[in-house]
């Protein structure tokens, strides 16, 4: 297999966890690039479903090294229970210790981090971006400003001193002067970090440079994103975005592995579309239609439980994720959810809803989307069970067609199907 990276081409919740599980059979070493513990993926196996959000999803397999990169954020308390709960499904904790790495350069979520993220959320009201108020925006901007502390910091208390000194009479200024909130001592942030360091001393990596040199010569890699390419903070519905990059060029910086590492770049689009949390989403459907999809898609947010908003594809948006999102083929999830849709419907343009322009283009300005609709194309359905087809040949003529359509707006090759949740479920193309 070539070093390839996974990525979501919609709003995130695409099904990225089992395709890059599949993926991770073939390779050596997963890296998750980017993002927190905001994220949630599901990946069923051996009868079983395992919820992970931080953890590259490999981590269930034997002889694998899973690393969380310098580029994601770590709220070490989160991390704790998401191994403590995979343990209680009968992974082992030495499995977990010996196949799971952190970088010490990537940042970590202190609980002040916290504290803001909630009250900003809860300040805007009406007007809120949808987080998960788990402190991964206000972590990432303190990363940018220079003031956020990372895991290598953790494990050196003279310099970690030194750092308090620096961040926290600013930081207090802030949490009482601008969000009126409680301030911290120089004792508690020492408590919070050797907290931390305790949480993460088994998995830090701080021979990263050597082990990452010798994976680039040898190693077949795989690049996980979180979230994905319309939450991108540059290339999505800004401000209803993420606080870091989703997209493939994103993984050369998160991983610390530089862009000639990687081969390919997979974008994993459902065969209909969802979103969680505030935003645009053009395609939307408010109506029965909407609640069908939820219902037999099962669509609920894996880290929060909220109900995903459904509509139907979105041509324009996705071929908008294929040039920003630096993508080269489609993996292509819950197509057997359309098994009972007698008619499916594709977004192809957008009609701006007061001169009757009609544009293929992606409008990036989201206070904008309001005066757009969509204009769609219909096709039929294929009424029938195709969850237990096991190649391409075996699906529906109606179900070839739908695939052929999206290939053909999108400009790339559909090389991975899902037709069910389980790993079995796969027809590569």
């Amino acid at each position: 297999m070539q070093n390839t990276v996974v990525v979501g081409a919609q709003f995130g919740d695409e099904g990225k966890a089992k395709i890059t599980d599949l993926l991770a059979m073939k390779a050596d070493f997963i890296t998750r690039f980017q993002g927190g513990s905001n994220a949630g993926h599901t990946v069923v196996a051996n009868g079983k479903k395992y919820a992970f959000h931080l953890i590259p999803s490999g981590i269930l397999y034997e002889n694998k090294i899973c690393m969380i990169g310098a580029g994601c954020v770590i709220k070490p308390d989160d991390l704790d229970k998401e191994i403590k709960d995979i343990v209680s499904q009968g992974v082992s904790i030495e499995h977990i210790k010996k196949s799971l790495k952190i970088s010490p350069l990537a940042s970590i979520t202190m609980k002040y981090h916290c504290d803001i993220d909630g009250y900003s959320e809860n300040a805007l009201g009406s007007n809120k971006i949808g987080t998960t108020k788990k402190g991964i925006g206000p972590t990432y901007t303190d990363k940018y400003r220079r003031s956020g502390f990372k895991v290598e910091d953790l494990f050196n208390k003279e310099t970690l001193s030194k750092k308090i000194d620096i961040i926290l009479p600013l930081k207090n200024k802030e949490l009482e002067f601008v969000y009126g909130l409680k301030p911290y001592t120089k004792e508690e942030l020492f408590d919070e970090c050797e907290h931390y360091r305790k949480i993460l001393a088994p998995y830090v990596d701080f021979n990263w440079q050597d082990n990452l040199n010798e994976i680039k010569n040898n190693k077949t890699i795989l690049f996980e994103g979180a979230q994905g390419v319309m939450l991108d903070v540059d290339y999505g519905t800004y401000p209803y975005v993420t606080s870091s990059n989703p997209i493939a060029g994103g993984a050369a910086v998160g991983a610390s592995m530089g862009v000639k590492t990687i081969d390919r770049a997979i974008g994993v689009f459902k065969a209909y579309m969802t979103r969680v949390g505030e935003g645009a989403f053009i395609t939307e459907l408010t109506n029965s239609t909407g609640e069908k999809l939820r219902e037999i898609g099962g669509e609920f947010g894996v880290t929060t439980g909220r109900p995903r908003r459904c509509g139907w594809f979105d041509a324009v948006s996705a071929k908008y994720s294929v040039l920003v999102g630096g993508l080269t083929e489609v993996a292509l999830t819950k197509l057997d959810v359309l098994d009972n849709f007698e008619e499916i419907k594709v977004a192809t343009a957008y009609k701006n809803k007061n001169t009757g322009e009609i544009t293929k283009q992606y409008p990036t300005n989201v206070f904008t989307h309001s005066e757009f609709e969509p204009v769609y194309e219909t096709y039929k359905g294929w009424m029938s069970d195709i969850s237990k087809c096991k190649s391409y040949n075996e699906l529906p003529q109606n179900a070839k067609i739908y695939l052929k359509k999206l290939e053909e707006l999108l400009g790339i090759k559909i090389t991975i199907i899902s037709v069910g949740p389980d790993r079995e479920q796969t027809i590569f193309v």
